[in-house]
C-alpha cells in the first residue's frame, strides 16, 4: 500500500528534537502562531508536516528568561519520505547505488522497519532543513504582524523571516552521546592513526568529512617531500645544481597528488552516494534583491536584477578596489624591506647577540601584518561580493574565492618572489620563508581554535551555574544544551580551512627547494591542525547542517592551478 504524507500525524507531544529555531525576543504572537501552523500543516495545505514545540512551556517561561526557542523534529516515516524527496542515494542489496524510494525501501542495505539508523542524524537534519527552506508563500502578501515583510507566491518563508530579522537563527542540535563516541575515536587520544572519515560523514555530513579527508591525505602526501628535504637542509650544498633533482621531484609531486586525490575523492563520494546524487535546482540566494518579475527560465515570480548592472559594479567598483588593495599590499612589502635593511645595518655595526636576534623581528612583524591584512580584506571582499548582488550562491562563492585568492596569493608570496628574482639573496629568502611559514601557522592555531575554545569554556561555566541555580521543574539537560549551543559561534564553512591549505601548498611547492624544511613544518602543523579543527567542530562552533557534496568544490578545480602554473616558471635557484 502506498503511503502518503497526508497520513502522517504532526501532533506528537514528545519527539526527538533535531533542529532549533530562535525567534527575536519581541516577536508578535500572531507571527508565532502563523509560523507554527505552517510548519505542522500537511504538505497538501502548503505546510512542511514536521513536529514542532517550544523549548519551554508557559509555566517555565514565567520562571526562566523568556526564550523564544522552538524545537523541530519529524517522525521516522516523514524522514523516509523526505529522503525520497531530496533524492538521497543509498546502497542496494545488489551493491549498486540508487536514489532511495519509500516504495522499494526493503531493497536497500541496512533498512529494517525496526531500525532507526538507516538515515544518519546528519541526513535527518538536512531533510528538515530542506523542508523548512521549501515552505513557500501561497496567497499571503506579507508576514502576519509585519506588513513591511512582503511576500509573493513561491517565496521561501524561512529566507524572508531570516532577512527580516524575525528568525535570528536556525541550527541543528548536537547528539551528545554520538558526539562523545566520535570524539573518542577522533581526537581525544593523541595517537597516529587514520581519521574516522565515515563516522565524521555520518555526524557532520559529506562537506566536513571531505575536508578532513583531504587534510589527512595532503598531510601524508607531504611526508615524502619532508623526508627528501631533510638531507638537503642538513647538507647545505653551495652547488645549486644538486637542487635540480629536488625541484624536479617537487614539480612531479605537486601534479600527481592532486590527480590521485581526485580519484580517491570520487571513490569516497560514490560510496556515500553523493557522486551520483541529482543536483537540486539552485534557488536565489537570501541576499539577492531586485524588482519583482517572472523568471523566463523557471516561470516563477521572483526578484530580477539586470546583468549589466552587476557587471558595472564588478568592473567599475570591485576591480579597482581589488587593484588598490594589491597596491597597498606591495607598499607594505616595501616597508618590510626597509625594516630588513635597517636591522641588517644595525647588526653589522654592532655585531652583538641581541642584534642577530633582531634580524628576525621584521619578518615576524610582517607575518603578523600579513595575517591582519588578509582578515580585513576578507571582510571587504565579502561586502563587495554581496553588494554585486549575485543571484546564485555558487556565483557568489566563485567571485568571493577569486577576490580572496588573488589578494592572499600576492600578499603572502610577493615578498618571497621579490627576494628570489630581484634581490637574489638566498639567505634572506630562507630566513623570510621560515619566519612567514612558522609565524602564520602559530597564529592560525591560536586564532582559529585555541582562543575560541577558551572563550567557549568560560561561557559554558556561566551557563552551568545559571541552570544549577534554577528551581524550576524543567528538563534542565535539554535546556542547558540548547542555551549553550545557541550562543556558540556559527561555523561559516570550509572556505578559510581550504585557503590555509592552499597557501601551505604554495609555500611547499614553490619554495621548498630553497628551504627544504618547509614540508616538514607543514607536516607538523597539519598533525596538530587535524586535532584543533576537530576540537573546533565538536566543542567551539554550532553543529553545521549537512550538505551533500561530490567533491571539495571550487578548490578541486582551477584554484590549485595558480600554484601549479607558478611551479613551471624558472626556479629562484636558476636565476
Amino acid at each position: 500500500m502506498k503511503v502518503t504524507l497526508s497520513a502522517l500525524d504532526t501532533f506528537e507531544s514528545s519527539f526527538t528534537p533535531l533542529v532549533v529555531i530562535e525567534l527575536v525576543q519581541d516577536v508578535k504572537e500572531e507571527t508565532k502562531e502563523w509560523l507554527k501552523n505552517r510548519i505542522i500543516a500537511k504538505k497538501k495545505d502548503g505546510g512542511a508536516q514536521l513536529l514542532f514545540r517550544p523549548l519551554l512551556n508557559k509555566y517555565e517561561k514565567e520562571t526562566l528568561e523568556n526564550q523564544n526557542l522552538y524545537l523541530v523534529g519529524a517522525s521516522r516515516l516523514r524522514l523516509l519520505l523526505g529522503a525520497e524527496a531530496v533524492g538521497l542515494v543509498k546502497e542496494c542489496n545488489d551493491n549498486t547505488m540508487r536514489a532511495f524510494t519509500y516504495g522499494t525501501r526493503h531493497n536497500f542495505k541496512g533498512f529494517d522497519d525496526d531500525n532507526d539508523d538507516f538515515l544518519t542524524m546528519a541526513e535527518c537534519q538536512f531533510i528538515i532543513k530542506h523542508e523548512l527552506e521549501n515552505l513557500r508563500a501561497r496567497d499571503e502578501k506579507m508576514i502576519p504582524g509585519y506588513p513591511q515583510a512582503k511576500l509573493y507566491p513561491g517565496k521561501s518563508l524561512l529566507r524572508r523571516l531570516l532577512t527580516s530579522g524575525i528568525i535570528i537563527q536556525v541550527f541543528p542540535l548536537h547528539d551528545n552521546e554520538a558526539l562523545k563516541k566520535l570524539e573518542d575515536s577522533w581526537y581525544t587520544r593523541f595517537t597516529l592513526k587514520y581519521q574516522p572519515v565515515d563516522s565524521i560523514r555520518g555526524y557532520f555530513g559529506e562537506t566536513i568529512a571531505l575536508y578532513f579527508g583531504f587534510l589527512e591525505y595532503f598531510t601524508f602526501a607531504l611526508i615524502p617531500m619532508a623526508v627528501i628535504g631533510l638531507p638537503y637542509y642538513m647538507f647545505v650544498w653551495e652547488d645549486y645544481d644538486k637542487y635540480v633533482i629536488f625541484a624536479s621531484f617537487n614539480l612531479i609531486w605537486s601534479t600527481v597528488i592532486l590527480e590521485v586525490w581526485k580519484r580517491g575523492c570520487a571513490n569516497m563520494t560514490y560510496r556515500w552516494g553523493t557522486l551520483v546524487m541529482k543536483r537540486q535546482f539552485e534557488e536565489p540566494r537570501p541576499g539577492f534583491h531586485g524588482v519583482l518579475g517572472i523568471n523566463s527560465v523557471t516561470g516563477r515570480e521572483e526578484p530580477l536584477y539586470p546583468s549589466y548592472k552587476r557587471q558595472l559594479r564588478i568592473y567599475l567598483v570591485s576591480l579597482p578596489f581589488v587593484c588598490l588593495c594589491l597596491y597597498f599590499s606591495l607598499y607594505v612589502m616595501m616597508i618590510y624591506f626597509d625594516m630588513e635593511a635597517w636591522a641588517l645595518e644595525l647588526h653589522e655595526d654592532s655585531g652583538s647577540e641581541w642584534t642577530s636576534v633582531l634580524l628576525y623581528v621584521p619578518s615576524i612583524i610582517y607575518a603578523i601584518v600579513i595575517e591582519i591584512m588578509n582578515r580585513l580584506y576578507r571582510y571587504a571582499a565579502e561586502f563587495l561580493t554581496s553588494w554585486e548582488n549575485h543571484r546564485l550562491e555558487s556565483a557568489y562563492q566563485n567571485h568571493l574565492v577569486l577576490k580572496v585568492l588573488v589578494f592572499n596569493f600576492l600578499n603572502c608570496f610577493a615578498s618571497l618572489f621579490y627576494i628570489a628574482f630581484v634581490l637574489r639573496d638566498m639567505k634572506l629568502l630562507r630566513q623570510s620563508l621560515a619566519t612567514l611559514l612558522i609565524t602564520s601557522q602559530i597564529l592560525n592555531q591560536i586564532v582559529e581554535s585555541l582562543l575560541p575554545y577558551w572563550l567557549q569554556r568560560k561561557h559554558h561555566v556561566q551557563v552551568k551555574r545559571k541552570v544549577q541555580a534554577l528551581k524550576a521543574d524543567i528538563d534542565a539537560t535539554l535546556y542547558e544544551q540548547v542555551v549553550l549551543e545557541k550562543e556558540m559561534g556559527t561555523y561559516l564553512g570550509t572556505f578559510d580551512d581550504y585557503l590555509e591549505l592552499f597557501l601551505q601548498f604554495g609555500y611547499v611547492s614553490l619554495f621548498s627547494c630553497v628551504y627544504p624544511l618547509a614540508a616538514a613544518f607543514a607536516v607538523l602543523n597539519n598533525f596538530t591542525e587535524v586535532n584543533s579543527d576537530a576540537l573546533k567542530m565538536c566543542r567551539v562552533f554550532k553543529r553545521p547542517f549537512s550538505e551533500p557534496s561530490a567533491s571539495i568544490g571550487v578548490w578541486q578545480g582551477s584554484n590549485w592551478n595558480i600554484t601549479q602554473w607558478m611551479i613551471t616558471r624558472p626556479s629562484p635557484l636558476q636565476c
